[in-house]
């Protein structure tokens, strides 16, 4: 900040009284300046948002175009500081510590290890985080009145595991078997797995889980599950094993085994059916807040949001490599089919 002149003051020779206004006037004018952020160095700090994830996927792009639209512009008048664990959930805390340190304005955190480390440290840095599920992997108590510093919008994964084995059932002639790919350190998971536990048990079916802690075991857990030879596979709603999606479609494609995924970004990479809601839309609904909350409004005061549409991917392309025929009764009920 430059201290400019003051209008109306006179800058000529003063007598002692006109001197000592002078002195009170330059002093009100530094004290005002020593208050904002890079005064020491002469510039405004940009308010700087932090993001906190495993890898700065498509979602990430989605956030940042729409905060752009909101007038939140990359370079101009915001910042980011982004720290991606890529693939090791137990890096999230110290990373959380970083952007507290810094300290970030707001933290946007990209899953529960990651919501979950980023209120652990900070109790007064705004926390939008977009997550599976909030109350019952403890990021926040309630949903419409969120703690004091966190907030966010949820997929709300754990009601969604029954309609996915559902869906195995009705395009996996004679399903007896399902292999569940899962992230143990993610909370969500034994939430997860709970129901998917209950469900399968109506439904008649055996469930063997298979779980990994990093990127690192995820080829060893894949050999595992093929060895194991199940009728189908069920991918965990997990950031971790969507960053490693590539591997994990082409390794079920492979080996011929039908898997439903949580995630659009699957579709990219193979995937034969997907359903859930599309993260890039909630990314934008966390933009909006982050937007909100730049303005001046409490993250407690904002209720966390569910996600309200889920869209059902069909690939038939897949569904031809692993010698199935996809009812059309699914295609009929598909949002987008791949040919």
């Amino acid at each position: 900040m430059r201290l400019g002149f003051v209008p109306g003051f006179d800058y000529g020779l003063a007598s002692e009284g006109e001197a000592m206004r002078r002195r009170e006037v330059v002093s009100l004018l530094a004290a005002m300046g020593a208050g904002l952020p890079g005064f020491a160095r002469g510039e405004a700090r940009l308010p700087r948002i932090g993001l906190l994830g495993s890898q700065p996927l498509q979602p990430i792009r989605s956030f940042k175009a729409k905060l752009s639209a909101l007038g939140h512009v990359e370079g101009g008048n915001l910042a980011f500081a982004e720290k991606w664990a890529q693939g090791r959930d137990d890096r999230y805390p110290a990373l959380a510590a970083e952007l507290a340190a810094l300290p970030a304005d707001v933290v946007v955190a990209w899953g529960t290890p990651a919501a979950l480390a980023a209120k652990r440290a900070s109790t007064s840095i705004p926390t939008v985080f977009v997550a599976g599920d909030a109350v019952n992997t403890g990021v926040v108590s309630n949903l419409a009145r969120p703690e004091a510093n966190v907030t966010g919008v949820i997929a709300i994964n754990v009601q969604l595991e029954e309609k996915r084995l559902d869906l195995l059932k009705e395009v996996v002639p004679n399903l007896r078997r399902v292999a569940v790919l899962a992230n143990s350190l993610n909370p969500l998971n034994t939430i997860n797995l709970e129901t998917t536990h209950r469900v399968a048990r109506d439904l008649a079916l055996a469930i063997e889980v298979f779980e990994v802690r990093s990127s690192a075991e995820i080829g060893a857990a894949l050999q595992r599950l093929i060895e194991s030879r199940p009728d189908a596979a069920l991918l965990a709603s997990d950031i971790l094993l969507l960053s490693n999606r590539k591997q994990i479609a082409e390794t079920m494609a492979a080996h011929r085994i039908p898997a439903i995924y949580p995630f659009r970004e699957y579709r990219d990479s193979g995937g034969f059916i997907i359903y859930g809601a599309n993260i890039s839309v909630l990314f934008e609904r966390a933009a909006e807040y982050v937007d909100r909350i730049l303005k001046g409004a409490k993250p407690g005061s904002l209720p966390v949001q569910q996600a309200t549409a889920f869209e059902l991917i069909v690939n038939l392309k897949a569904a031809a490599g692993l010698g199935l025929r996809v009812p059309s009764a699914v295609q009929v009920r598909a949002d987008e089919v791949i040919e």
